[in-house]
């Protein structure tokens, strides 16, 4: 204790034991250090992804991705092919049971597409690839409606009436080259059999949905049997009109002959009137029964047509 006492040894002891705590400590830290380094190797030595493996890894996952993203695009693609002939079937469905006729010209003039109904008005086997020229054949239109004012030209005044003849075909290039939106026209027209037949047409622009123009398609309707009843209808008024003149006549001159007869004193001249006025009716009679029996054979005609 008296060692203790003096102070330079006491200060001896002190940094003594200072020192020996800080060697322990240093070997302490060292052997931490030491366990630390070992730590990182071993992780270091896992086979967790590297520089060169870390590439093939993101590689296999965006192959994944794309092979995914291709197997989806190919059930949309599949999707849309399978709505786009639901509706190309539907609209051949739908041509192939009008029977109104329809050919669709491409904008070089020839026939793309022909219902059923187009070709059997018109007495064609084929008609794609021909154009309108080959397919009229010179038909001349009887009657056309205007686009703007759907009326006839005649229905308005003598000075819009067609003064030259115009084809259907020239029709179609109308609408097809100039800048003529819809056309609808009548004409006789002769099959390549050689049936005559009246038909009515009417031709419209298809354009694309930026304006542009795909082609034109024509609305062909047969209307042999209502052209032929009009026809027949205005015959029949032509004949009951000269008729109903005929009758008038008839009957005026029997009444002149009726009142001469009534104030004639004369028996021959009485006999002449009598037999003028008999066969003045049987002329009447005959005319009237010609008439009737005509209109009852065409009656009998148009029920045995419509019939069949």
């Amino acid at each position: 204790m008296k060692i203790l006492a003096n102070p330079m040894i006491l200060r001896a002891v002190i940094v003594f034991v200072c020192a020996t705590f800080a060697f322990l400590l240093g070997l302490l830290l060292m052997r931490a250090l030491r366990k630390s380094i070992a730590e990182e190797g071993d992780f270091s030595a896992d086979p967790s992804p590297s520089l060169e493996t870390l590439p093939l890894h993101l590689y296999n996952t965006v192959i994944q991705q794309l092979k995914q993203q291709k197997h989806e695009l190919q059930v949309q693609s599949q999707a849309e092919q399978h709505r786009a002939r639901i509706s190309e079937n539907f609209s051949q469905a739908v041509l192939s049971n009008l029977s109104s006729g329809v050919l669709v010209f491409g904008t070089n003039g020839l026939v793309k597409t022909a219902n059923a109904s187009a070709k059997a008005i018109l007495g064609f086997a084929s008609t794609t690839g021909m154009g309108a020229e080959d397919i009229f054949r010179g038909a001349v239109v009887s009657s056309a409606k205007s686009a703007a004012t759907g009326v006839f030209p005649d229905e308005t005044s003598p000075d819009q009436s067609i003064d030259e003849p115009v084809s259907m075909a020239d029709e179609v290039s109308a609408v097809l080259h100039e800048d003529s939106k819809r056309r609808a026209v009548e004409g006789d027209y002769e099959t390549p059999a050689g049936e005559k037949r009246f038909i009515a047409i009417t031709v419209s622009r298809v354009a694309a949905e930026d304006g542009s123009l795909l082609g034109v398609a024509c609305l062909i309707n047969d209307l042999s049997e209502l052209e032929r009843i009009r026809r027949q209808q205005q015959l029949h008024g032509e004949i009951s009109a000269e008729m109903a003149l005929q009758l008038r006549t008839s009957l005026t001159t029997i009444s002149g002959y009726a009142q001469q007869l009534a104030n004639s004193r004369d028996p021959e001249l009485a006999m002449q009137l009598a037999t003028d006025i008999a066969h003045e009716a049987a002329q009447l009679d005959r005319s009237i029964g010609g008439f009737l029996t005509a209109r009852r054979a065409a009656e009998g005609a148009a029920a045995g047509g419509s019939a069949d």
